[in-house]
């Protein structure tokens, strides 16, 4: 398995964030599975139950850190402990219904991630506010 990708995976350090997701959580076990080092970044609860990323038993592969994406410093204190070389952002509002009803909250989920400084480089001291 690991040979696949040219094992690009294998060894790295990945970043995932909304790994408790349903994407994220299958992102998550198939970047351990090609030998990735995986780093998650989540809310406290996965977003559904039962969830894959629960049934998996991931918590006990990975780094699983819980934060939420609108809190910068404890997202750039990921970024600078573990200085992942790939970063997945799966961080989303999981329920449509949910965006709907609160449009506000999803439009603000991820301030960071409009940034051009943020997305020209994901180290931490790229963006200072």
């Amino acid at each position: 398995m690991k040979s696949q990708f040219n094992g690009i995976y294998n060894g790295r350090t990945v970043l995932v964030t909304g790994h408790t997701g349903f994407k994220g959580s299958w992102l998550t076990l198939w970047l351990k599975e090609l030998g990735a080092n995986v780093i998650g970044y989540s809310l406290e609860e996965p977003p559904t139950d039962p969830s894959n990323f629960v049934l998996s038993n991931m918590s006990q592969r990975i780094t699983d850190v819980r934060g939420d994406i609108r809190d910068l410093d404890p997202l750039k204190g990921v970024l600078e402990t573990y200085q992942p070389s790939l970063v997945f952002h799966l961080a989303a509002q999981p329920v449509v219904l949910n965006a709907f009803k609160m449009p506000h909250l999803t439009l603000k989920r991820t301030p960071w991630a409009r940034s051009t400084c943020w997305k020209r480089s994901a180290k931490p001291t790229a963006c200072r506010r």
